[in-house]
């Protein structure tokens, strides 16, 4: 039986993933396609003129078998991949982009789509069901819809190329991660790391039948390596590793993929009638156009520049205090050196932190934060199939008790796992038009926090805890939905307005009220100290316009990419450098190269659009600014967010929706003035 063919008899409807097996994917995927395919031709041989109901509706309805089943495989070739899965969507991407270019590109369907779209003020639409329809009319449009048939079949190849191309590119940077390690046997070379490093080191060489101790280049041990070894050339040695990645002369070298993804998709830009990719994306973006992004990126330089290179040059300036005047302070410097200052200015240490911040610890307070402003509660419920034992499955309840979504949690690095923290949705929200029910989502947390050994618990970093807040963010944004279509849903909103959930609740990991809820030392139990909590707070703006302009230089490598409106055959590393130079504060390394592993702008969705962190950074101070004059945990100020922003979706343009919230347009002003660049 291949589960995928049936209705889930599971809690909730959950993936049934302890039934789902790599050779149920292909026939499941081949019939749901065949399926939407049969419903697509059932709207297109309506006899009846086209409206609303009879075509627009079943259209947003269809599919639902396939989008089931390639849910879960997209999610699994992220959180639980193989080398058998990997191969399999291979085989299955060209077919799944030519099925979507079927639909998009169907000429039929479309003039039903563009009749509705073209009548609408003859039928009786609310405000949603017009944002549908003027979705589904654009949606069309920029797959394709207007092409002629010449056009048609240059898209479709273009666009089976772009779906091959990324996922290479990811599987590639994947490869190159899990295939390094650092493995030292010299206990002397461990020198300045703190016992919890050397402890994962050690258990991950047990692991792997070595000796000693050995180091990768996944988040939980490649940083504390680069704050805390002392052995300059080993942190160099680690550096190079992680910032070479997919540039070695090997099967890996993601340049060439660089060079195609580029030029396939100015050329799809451009097929559409757009000058480059950027513009085609930022049509349907906050931004609204390069102007608007660059003057973002521009302001932001002009204003974080300064006090860059003052953080800098005080780095530096104890770096030569250390080691003599002859001292030139390199990348894989700048963490070793700026936590010993940090230490000395703030005597902060997040190793002096990590006892208070236990894993379970955490959970029980971004709960509970949850709790305290909306009133909703986790129950962990181990009937609910996981896809693999670090999982866990939470119900979650709305403050009235009554069932609001399922909570996946999945912490911890592994072979199978992409780097980085992410959420996701195995099920989206939607209400049911024939019943009413409101069928609810199932959202999932992805993260590679630093594991516990065999004798501590999972101690987090203050900045795990910030981005399991961040995370968080995004999965109330998808937990809390509740519009009629799945499409317009959660978190299916601009992708510059996407973030501000997320990195509004970031405010958090700073405030003392919230911190006194839940940090307690793993082992005796004490509160944390208060000087401790103090200590965060005052370092929070600790190489603030630093780590500012190594954004804003992602946002301008970004943009250069993708403003492009020739063709791109040169050297991928010089094109790199003279984009983001004016961002750069440390010298650049001769061999590294950034663009080939990244992956947000080139295999995961934000291309031509990074800007969106700084863009939702500027809401989120002007939003969590609202809330600071009223109380951080004031309920009647959640509420009004819930209400207005994050149970919203897409049914409404995001600028409406905050200013609903907010009672006016943001400024940059509270940004500065949270980083203390403005007083």
């Amino acid at each position: 039986m291949n589960p995928f063919f049936n209705k889930y008899d599971t809690p909730h409807g959950t993936v049934p993933f302890h039934l789902i097996k790599l050779e149920h994917y292909e026939p499941a995927i081949i019939e749901g396609m065949a399926r939407q395919k049969a419903e697509i031709d059932a709207i297109i041989n309506n006899p009846a003129e086209p409206d609303f109901a009879n075509t627009i509706e079943p259209y947003e309805q269809s599919g639902e078998m396939l989008h089931r089943t390639t849910t879960v495989f997209g999610n699994q070739l992220s959180a639980n991949t193989s080398d058998e899965l990997q191969e399999l969507a291979n085989k299955l991407m060209p077919m799944l982009s030519e099925h979507d270019n079927d639909i998009c590109l169907n000429e039929r369907l479309f003039a039903r789509v563009k009749t509705v779209y073209d009548n609408q003020e003859h039928e009786d639409l609310n405000d949603e069901q017009r944002k549908l329809l003027k979705d589904i009319y654009i949606g069309f449009t920029r797959n394709g819809a207007n092409l002629n048939e010449d056009q048609k079949a240059v898209f479709r190849e273009l666009t089976k190329q772009l779906s091959l191309l990324s996922l290479q590119f990811s599987n590639n940077l994947l490869k190159e991660t899990n295939d390094y390690q650092l493995h030292l046997t010299d206990e002397k070379d461990l020198a300045g790391l703190p016992p919890s490093s050397t402890e994962a080191a050690a258990e991950t060489a047990e692991e792997k039948g070595l000796t000693g101790w050995v180091f990768t280049l996944q988040a939980p041990s490649y940083s504390p390596f680069m704050t805390y070894a002392d052995n300059r050339e080993l942190r160099k040695e680690l550096y190079m590793a992680y910032n070479t990645r997919c540039a070695h002369p090997n099967g890996q070298n993601n340049m060439e993929i660089v060079r195609q993804l580029v030029n396939l998709r100015m050329q799809v830009a451009q097929l559409l009638g757009y000058k480059s990719y950027a513009d085609y994306v930022l049509e349907r973006r906050m931004a609204q156009d390069q102007a608007h992004v660059y003057q973002l990126l521009n302001d932001l330089l002009d204003a974080y520049t300064p006090t860059a290179h003052q953080e800098i040059e005080e780095i530096e300036s104890l770096a030569k205090e250390m080691e003599g005047d002859g001292f030139k302070l390199m990348p894989w410097d700048l963490g070793y050196y700026a936590h010993k200052l940090k230490e000395r200015k703030f005597n902060l240490d997040n190793e002096k932190l990590r006892p208070y911040f236990e894993l379970s610890k955490v959970k029980k307070g971004v709960f509970g934060l949850a709790t305290r402003l909306y009133g909703i509660t986790f129950k962990e419920n181990k009937e609910i199939p996981v896809y693999h034992p670090d999982v866990d499955a939470y119900e979650v309840f709305d403050k009235d008790g009554s069932f609001l979504a399922v909570l996946y949690t999945d912490f911890y690095p592994r072979k199978g796992k992409q780097g980085g923290a992410w959420m996701t949705s195995y099920k989206e929200q939607w209400i049911d038009r024939q019943t009413g029910e409101n069928s609810r989502p199932h959202v999932s947390l992805v993260m590679n926090f630093t594991k516990p050994t065999k004798d501590k618990p999972a101690l987090l970093t203050h900045g795990e805890v910030n981005t399991f807040l961040h995370e968080f963010g995004h999965s109330l944004h998808g937990m809390f939905a509740n519009t009629t279509y799945e499409s317009l849903s959660g978190t299916s909103v601009y992708w510059d307005f996407v973030e501000l959930p997320s990195q509004f609740m970031e405010n958090y990991s700073v405030e003392k009220e919230f911190l006194h809820t839940f940090a307690r030392h793993y082992e005796t139990d004490e509160p944390i100290p208060d000087e401790l909590v103090q200590s965060i707070i005052d370092a929070q703006n600790f190489n603030v316009a630093y780590a500012c302009l190594r954004q804003v230089s992602f946002g301008l490598l970004d943009m250069a990419w993708y403003s492009r409106e020739q063709e791109f055959d040169g050297d991928v590393t010089s094109f790199e450098r003279e984009a983001w130079k004016r961002a750069q504060v440390l010298p650049q390394v001769e061999g590294t190269c950034m663009s080939v592993q990244f992956s947000h702008i080139f295999s995961g969705g934000y291309a031509a659009g990074y800007y969106s962190y700084k863009w939702a950074e500027v809401l989120d101070a002007d939003a969590f600014a609202l809330f600071k004059k009223h109380g951080i945990f004031d309920q009647a100020t959640a509420t009004s967010f819930r209400e207005n922003v994050l149970s919203k979706g897409g049914t409404e343009h995001p600028m409406t929706l905050y200013k609903r919230f907010r009672g006016q347009e943001p400024t940059i002003d509270a940004l500065l003035t949270r980083n203390g660049i403005k007083r």
